[in-house]
């Protein structure tokens, strides 16, 4: 604990660190430079108070909160609170209104404490805060005084109670370039730039936030502090599952509620004394079924009286078990992904783990999907389940892998309401859809599989008015111009057939489909 409470905090280094950047301004006579540096320390503290005055706020509230749910015993400490809070707020208020007094000596009534303008002003700060008629500096002094000693009797903490106490320090100090220890309120303030005076400000009100904070926490931990012991018992059994797969383990925690952690009570299962004072109970799972005990918690009071708690629980075993199922159907098809479901009755999914013989089994997020190799071989998924810190495998199934069917050619056209359908022959066709169509299309669509195909060629047959066949082939899955000038030739009635169709699937193979008739409406 020592080690954590000496130990300085982001915010800590960032204060140091501003200090090292203040003697090096006094050292190097003011630069530009130097003044930017002190800007972006006064833009940085800025920040910082804002994150710590929400921290603040969070702090609050749950003491708000407490209080709506145990007035009784959260008022107490919920009226410390917002007296911390007033007197924060006030003096912090006090040092925003310093640093427009002194802004406002350097720039004029509109002066800004966010937007300076005469940053190197020397004379500002002492004016407003060392002037003999009216001390500004020494007041503010004797306030931060009364403050760290109000804020340092609500933390009990040595180490926290001795940190603000370093923070909000007024005693005098002592300068490089004096030789006795100079005023506080003269060290901060006297020929100052009105920018770092600014800054040292901002770093004060940072403190004071800091303070604030760890009153608030400290008032937020003794809401709980002062509980008294309830005055009825009563035995519980928490078991982590009343489902237990074979060869796993059942475990269950039987408290006795609002227990004094300062006397364990004695519990009994089967008249046999558990052998830890946690309330443990594990038993070996060999075979399944159901299976009731009882048993009960002794607990000893502080006059000597022992009192007895009855109590009785089951757990149920059962055979391991998994759920595996292909999401299309009850084949694999081989040379695409197959989505596949895999869970465990009891075991989270993260603690599921599958492989698969004949291809690849892959996790995608819940579900997983199966990629088979050969067609004809069947393909196997093992489940393993992770429980009580060891795998057990829980499940085999064994799937048939097919090769994927042929799809149906087809040709796309818009209707009337712009929607895009498929016309697959054997009934009239607009000429107008079929010349403002570019080709000839495949795939499964089912509903099932859904699966698109690449046609790679194809050829069209026309017959002349003597019965002659005319082919002409395609322009790859398009219409070649020559077909297209075939399409403008058919009359109302006259059909012609698409064949020798190829089509190349996800799997890899290339298909030869079924020929399509096409009559021209």
């Amino acid at each position: 604990m020592g080690a954590n409470n000496n130990r300085l905090s982001p915010r800590q280094k960032m204060i140091n660190l501003m200090y090292i950047v203040l003697t090096a301004m006094l050292a190097l006579n003011v630069s530009s430079d130097v003044l930017d540096g002190f800007t972006q320390v006064h833009d940085g503290l800025k920040r910082s108070n804002s994150n710590v005055g929400q921290r603040n706020d969070a702090i609050y509230a749950q003491l708000e909160a407490a209080n709506e749910l145990n007035p009784g015993k959260a008022r107490v400490w919920l009226d410390k609170a917002s007296d911390v809070r007033r007197e924060t707020k006030a003096l912090y208020e006090h040092i925003d209104t310093l640093k427009h007094i002194i802004v406002r000596e350097a720039d004029g009534d509109d002066g800004d404490p966010d937007n300076i303008e005469n940053r190197d002003n020397l004379e500002s700060a002492s004016v407003v805060m060392l002037s003999p008629s009216n001390p500004r500096g020494t007041r503010l002094k004797k306030r931060v005084e009364k403050y760290r000693d109000y804020i340092g009797v609500l933390i009990p903490d040595t180490a926290k109670r001795n940190n603000i106490t370093e923070a909000l320090s007024t005693e005098d100090i002592r300068q490089q370039e004096t030789l006795a220890p100079r005023k506080w309120e003269e060290a901060k303030f006297d020929q100052q730039p009105v920018v770092a005076a600014i800054t040292l400000l901002s770093k004060l009100q940072n403190d004071i936030l800091y303070a604030e904070g760890e009153a608030l926490s400290s008032l937020l931990s003794q809401v709980d502090a002062g509980d008294l012991r309830v005055n009825e018992l009563n035995a519980y059994v928490m078991p982590q599952s009343r489902l237990v797969m074979r060869g796993g383990k059942y475990s269950a925690n039987i408290v006795l509620a609002a227990v004094d952690t300062t006397q364990r009570p004695e519990i009994f299962i089967k008249g046999v004394k558990l052998d830890n004072d946690k309330g443990l109970y594990e038993v070996n799972t060999g075979s399944t079924g159901n299976f009731d005990y009882t048993g009960w918690l002794q607990v000893t009071h502080g006059d000597g009286t022992v009192t007895r708690h009855d109590f009785a629980s089951s757990y149920t075993v059962i055979e391991p078990t998994a759920t595996v199922s292909a999401t299309m159907m009850n084949v694999l098809y081989a040379g695409i992904d197959n989505p596949v479901s895999i869970s465990v009755p009891g075991v989270a999914t993260a603690d599921i783990s599958a492989t698969m013989t004949n291809g690849t089994l892959s996790r995608q997020g819940d579900k997983w999907v199966a990629r088979p190799n050969a067609v004809g071989q069947d393909a196997v998924v093992t489940v393993t389940a992770r429980m009580d810190e060891r795998p057990v495998n829980v499940a085999n199934t064994t799937f048939r892998v097919r090769r994927l069917p042929d799809p149906t050619p087809f040709i796309s056209y818009n209707n009337k309401s712009g929607a895009t359908e498929h016309y697959r022959g054997g009934k009239p066709f607009q000429k107008a859809m079929l010349l403002a169509s570019p080709g000839l299309e495949a795939a499964i669509d089912d509903g099932l599989l859904d699966t698109p195909f690449t046609v790679e060629s194809f050829e069209t047959v026309f017959f002349d008015s003597s019965g002659n066949a005319m082919p002409e082939v395609s322009a790859g899955s398009k219409f070649s111009p020559r077909q297209k000038q075939q399409f403008q030739r058919l009359s109302r009635g006259k059909r012609f057939f698409i064949s020798r169709i190829k089509a190349k699937g996800p799997d890899g193979i290339t298909r030869n489909l079924s020929p399509m008739e096409v009559i021209v409406n």
